[in-house]
């Protein structure tokens, strides 16, 4: 029987691990078949506390699972197929076979969503972001577009006017689904400039975008414009099909955790970085949220014990 099982290597997961590893919990960690988390394709990372040189995000997150294997945690390179609640413990279910254990830390993440074009992989962390705070102060000076009608995108594209010499919203309806109050941010903003019913078709670039090739959706008229970043802002996909049966989900499936802590609807499942958190979505957020998971499940040890 184990004490802690984490599903999940990101900052929110490694966390977790390095807090209940030094609380002599010897915690197990599902990384997953590609381990990370999201900042394995962020190529410069410069507003993690404690780094105060740009890194890779691959090379960040080597760090941090080097730091909880050296307190004693133990990886598996897998990914879970079954998570399962018995009488006072759970079966983790992969295949190299079944695990039991006290507790579960759910730090799955949520995957920013794709435009699903050819090219689009190709320059993700070259350019194609997911994320605007993570990443607008790299395009300082720069023309950047942001593909999106909804708050997030809206948001995004008002975030990015402190950085960008031109910001263009893309958007593939002839309507916004923004509130008003998003919209007038950048309604009078005279870097905002928009491109609707408009949607990206190929993303232009040798190593890093240059521009990107678009189609109007009412005319099928197409235009080449020239950018050098793309923020898809089009929503997130929390990984939570694990946990369906035994935490609650908003209408967005990121899990709901009870107020102030990271306890879940299940005793002894919890939950951490982005799989719950529709808001912040940073990397330091996500390791705040691995340490306050790892100590409410070293906590939910002792009572039973």
């Amino acid at each position: 029987m184990e004490n802690v099982v984490i599903i999940g290597s990101g900052p929110a997961g490694l966390t977790a691990a390095i807090y209940t590893a030094r609380a002599a919990l010897s915690p197990i960690v599902f990384e997953g078949a590609t381990p990370g988390g999201q900042l394995m394709v962020s190529l410069e990372v410069e507003n993690f506390p404690g780094i105060p040189e740009t890194i890779h995000g691959a090379v960040l997150m080597q760090n941090i699972k080097q730091q909880a294997e050296n307190f004693g945690t133990g990886f598996i390179t897998e990914d879970v197929q079954n998570v399962e609640k018995k009488d006072g413990y759970f079966e983790i279910t992969a295949p190299s076979g079944i695990i039991k254990t006290k507790t579960v830390i759910a730090a799955t993440g949520a995957t920013a969503r794709r435009l699903n074009i050819p090219t689009e992989d190709k320059f993700y962390g070259r350019g194609v972001s997911g994320c605007a705070t993570c990443d607008g102060a790299f395009f300082r000076d720069k023309n950047v577009v942001v593909v999106g009608g909804g708050n997030t995108a809206i948001e995004d594209a008002h975030f990015l006017t402190r950085f960008a010499k031109k910001v263009t919203i893309i958007h593939r309806r002839d309507y916004l689904r923004a509130s008003q109050a998003e919209l007038e941010k950048v309604k009078s903003n005279p870097k905002v400039e928009w491109l609707i019913p408009y949607v990206v078709q190929e993303i232009l670039g040798e190593n890093t975008v240059t521009g990107a090739m678009l189609k109007n959706n009412l005319t099928g008229e197409t235009m080449q414009i020239a950018c050098d970043g793309i923020f898809v802002a089009i929503g997130h996909d929390p990984q939570t099909s694990l946990f369906a049966d035994l935490a609650e989900l908003d209408d967005q499936k990121f899990i709901i955790t009870r107020a102030k802590t990271t306890e879940t609807k299940t005793p002894g499942l919890f939950a951490a970085g982005d799989v719950m958190d529709p808001v912040y979505k940073q990397a330091v957020t996500a390791a705040g949220n691995g340490c306050k998971a790892a100590l409410d499940a070293q906590k939910y040890i002792e009572n039973l014990e």
